[in-house]
């Protein structure tokens, strides 16, 4: 299914990404901020024997350096001028702030060659790390190794996406609800392309027995994507006046249950973390919980509608917020975060 004719399907994802923005800034209650990022409290230290100044928040992924352990999360793509600002100013501001970005489901580009340059992407992010996205349903439905080449060439990619997001696709009208036998093809994806793949959900959290199916079908790379920050069960309820949607927008993990859940698995995988994360004490948090890696993609979207220098801008704030944090703790290596639960204060 290589072909690559404008249709009404290519339409309709167009216009349902213009959808889920006007969503997003218009209705306040998509964003739930039920990540239960509060209840956790973190342990200050009052002598914390280390310098503001050489607290070192660098890390890898993908065997590229970044400056913090931030992922411009996936967000939007579509035949359309302002999609394709969007992406533009997220990739600038990755390159400026040298932080990892994925973009979001490369569908529109497969139906429709016009949407193919709002992935193009490289040329504005020359050295981190990018991903890139398609639905992993989408494998039950034609797409196979010959979109997944096409979406990783185009964007010049370090990783796939393979997004899992079945609730989603329940409330959508146009919806595609087959998730029968996937972690088979995932295998057999992940076998003829030259990048890693990673699983990713979209707002409900990975359970572990996802975990073990994927570890299974030989991925090593898992985003867990927890409820608690936009929903995108909310979302498609508005563009379908489908109460499901409402009656499921509060439905699944939390980024932090899904992590906790993950601990078994963490020396086999790399885990991201990543819904409702909305500041660098949130970072904090999750990289504690077993992220590896954080992602962020709602607060970002304002400032990528205006300009590069406002995501650059939001970044920059998010890793003050991470480095102040990191130094209270007393923590001189970003390292030295990763599963360390004595920075939690117990619970009385």
């Amino acid at each position: 299914m290589s072909e690559n004719i404008p249709s009404k399907a290519s339409q309709q994802i167009t216009q349902r990404k213009q959808d889920h923005i006007d969503a997003i800034l218009q209705d306040r209650q998509v964003e739930r901020n039920q990540g239960d990022f509060d209840r956790i409290r973190l342990m200050h230290r009052g002598l914390p024997e280390c310098n503001l100044t050489h607290v070192d928040t660098a890390s890898t992924f993908l065997n590229k350096p970044i400056s913090f352990p931030f992922l411009i999360a996936s967000m939007t793509g579509g035949a359309a001028q302002n999609l394709g600002n969007i992406n533009r100013h997220l990739a600038e501001a990755a390159e400026a702030c040298q932080v990892p970005m994925a973009v979001g489901s490369q569908r529109a580009m497969i139906l429709d060659s016009a949407a193919q340059t709002t992935f193009a992407l490289r040329q504005y992010a020359p050295s981190v790390p990018l991903i890139a996205n398609l639905g992993a349903v989408q494998l039950n439905y034609g797409f196979g190794v010959d979109e997944a080449k096409r979406a990783i060439e185009t964007l010049e990619a370090d990783a796939l996406y393979l997004h899992l997001n079945p609730l989603q696709e329940v409330i959508q009208p146009e919806g595609d609800t087959n998730f029968a036998n996937l972690a088979d093809k995932i295998h057999l994806l992940s076998q003829q392309i030259d990048v890693p793949i990673i699983l990713k959900e979209v707002g409900a959290g990975l359970a572990p027995k996802d975990i073990e199916l994927g570890l299974q079908a030989g991925i090593q790379y898992f985003d867990v994507a927890g409820r608690g920050g936009t929903s995108w069960s909310r979302i498609e309820a508005h563009r379908a006046n489908n109460p499901l949607g409402f009656t499921f927008q509060d439905w699944g993990l939390t980024t932090l249950e899904a992590l906790k859940m993950s601990h078994p698995y963490q020396s086999n995988a790399f885990f991201i973390g990543s819904g409702g994360i909305r500041n660098g004490i949130d970072m904090v948090k999750t990289v504690i919980m077993g992220g590896r890696l954080c992602g962020v993609a709602a607060p970002l979207l304002s400032p990528a509608l205006d300009s590069t220098a406002n995501v650059v801008q939001k970044i920059e704030q998010f890793k003050q917020e991470f480095t102040t944090a990191q130094f209270l703790l007393g923590i001189q290596q970003v390292d030295d975060l990763h599963l360390n639960s004595a920075l939690f204060v117990p619970s009385v």
